[in-house]
């Protein structure tokens, strides 16, 4: 199949980029925007049957691809015992606290955890606590969720796993049980970071 490049029109559908096969959503009249995932220009339209994860790929280990900011963002949290949601937003750390049932977010000005930008859909996730634990559901978003590298309708978080939103890497970070990197327990509570 002749490659698609970024700019062109290429119709409805999805489609899976030939370097990293990040998969992007277009409606009517968009055209295809460069790679969020790597910033390639190669574009081929993607079959539900050569999704991530549809011939059995394993998830990657999000522990081996934890970003240096990670390790140092939890840390500053050990105090503030809680649940949180941390991204890079380039010359900051963001560090969300989860205090609520429901967090929403998206490119919408009504979203918890906004984005403006064009690969994240105006209601594209919501975080939900519960007494069971913490979930990340994809709200139809044109774009998919990805949890440690798999696509997810829903997905339970655990401490340092990655979520994709469009573009956007964030991570989930739960200070509020002992984890497996030494880290010491910590007490229920909750506080909202930015740093």
């Amino acid at each position: 199949m002749e490659p698609l490049h970024s700019g062109t029109l290429a119709g409805i559908g999805s489609f899976q980029c030939q370097n990293c096969d990040y998969v992007v959503s277009l409606a009517a009249e968009d055209t295809l925007p460069e790679c969020p995932g790597c910033g390639g220009q190669e574009f081929v339209r993607a079959s539900l049957f050569s999704a991530p994860g549809f011939a059995g790929e394993q998830p990657h280990d999000a522990e081996d691809d934890r970003p240096d900011w990670f390790a140092q963002a939890r840390a500053g949290l050990v105090s503030e015992p809680g649940q949180y949601l941390a991204h890079d937003a380039g010359d900051r750390v963001v560090v969300v606290a989860l205090t609520r049932e429901w967090t929403r977010i998206g490119r919408s000005l009504a979203a918890d955890l906004r984005f403006d930008d064009p690969t994240v859909s105006r209601r594209h996730a919501l975080v939900v606590r519960q007494a069971d634990g913490v979930r990340v559901l994809d709200d139809r978003s044109l774009n998919g969720v990805f949890v440690n590298g798999q696509r997810v309708e829903w997905h339970a978080l655990k401490d340092g796993d990655e979520i994709l939103v469009g573009r956007h890497s964030l991570r989930f970070i739960d200070t509020t049980s002992a984890q497996a990197d030494g880290l010491p327990r910590a007490r229920s509570g909750a506080g909202s970071v930015t740093g």
